[in-house]
């Protein structure tokens, strides 16, 4: 393993592999101030941050075997490690704009052995724009986590986006989409409202402070072209050493509370979140 605490730029931003100083082999990707990614050498079934456990637990809801999956967002390839090992023979495509932030996470935090994890490079709707033709209609699992800094781009979160995203989809599919927001959210009641627009199965999964907007935090957002398993995940949900709630159907109707589709023309980035809440 290469010097994992030198940082290292990226783009016009600065980002950092530091020791988790709580537990021993795991480390956490740092950019520009913000956590992005924490990551377990000798565990990689082990999430640390409370968005991608609730990714997580939806992995663990797709059908038993190995799994396509495409990933938006690399940060420290968290989630592709998890279903190397959880998965094995699983079969991963990996979207990421910055090659200096994956060569860098590869050498300081090695995959696990016999990982089948391939890396294009670039922005993540134009290479998915080029992705072979025959990954239409494969995809068991993508995952939707990509931010500039500590925003997620306006491009990526429209109804065209999600269009592109959903037609990669197997029928039986899940897409997990992370959106940060803060008081109010708006921004996550529009993302929920089109991606509704796109799937006809659509849950929302977060604390229950979060879902009030006292704060501000991630929501993953789970669509797919089938139902979604809900009867099976309110109880994984809760049970989980940080519980969270699953806001579907009415509930989620209610949630959203009218707000418009977002398109292309109409787009634009999360919100940013204030310094302190990262303890900056």
């Amino acid at each position: 393993m290469a010097d994992a605490f030198d940082g290292f730029r990226i783009g016009a931003g600065y980002a950092v592999v530091e020791p988790d100083r709580h537990r021993p082999g795991s480390f956490t990707l740092v950019v520009d101030g913000t956590p992005q990614s924490h990551v377990d050498l000798d565990d990689p079934t082990h999430l640390a941050f409370e968005y991608i456990r609730r990714i997580g637990h939806a992995i663990d809801l797709l059908p038993p075997g190995p799994v396509t999956a495409l990933h938006l967002g690399a940060g420290a390839l968290t989630l592709p490690r998890y279903v190397a090992v959880t998965r094995p023979g699983s079969r991963q495509q990996v979207i990421e704009l910055e090659r200096d932030l994956v060569d860098h996470v590869r050498d300081a935090l090695p995959f696990p052995r016999g990982a089948s994890i391939r890396v294009r490079y670039g922005d993540a709707r134009e290479v998915l724009s080029k992705l072979p033709a025959g990954l239409h209609g494969t995809v068991d699992l993508a995952v939707v986590d990509v931010f500039g800094g500590s925003q997620i781009p306006a491009h990526v979160t429209s109804i065209e986006f999600y269009r592109s995203v959903a037609s990669f989809l197997s029928p039986t599919g899940i897409v997990a989409v992370n959106v940060a927001d803060g008081a109010g959210l708006a921004f996550a009641r529009g993302q929920a409202s089109t991606l509704q627009a796109v799937l006809p199965s659509v849950a929302a999964v977060a604390d229950t402070g979060m879902l009030k907007g006292r704060r501000f935090g991630n929501i993953v957002l789970l669509g797919s072209p089938t139902d979604l398993p809900v009867a099976d995940m309110p109880r994984r949900y809760s049970s989980d050493p940080m519980p969270a709630k699953v806001v579907h159907g009415a509930e989620l109707r209610a949630f959203i509370a009218g707000a418009p589709i977002v398109t292309d023309q109409t787009a634009v980035a999360s919100p940013e979140p204030n310094r302190s809440v990262f303890g900056g």
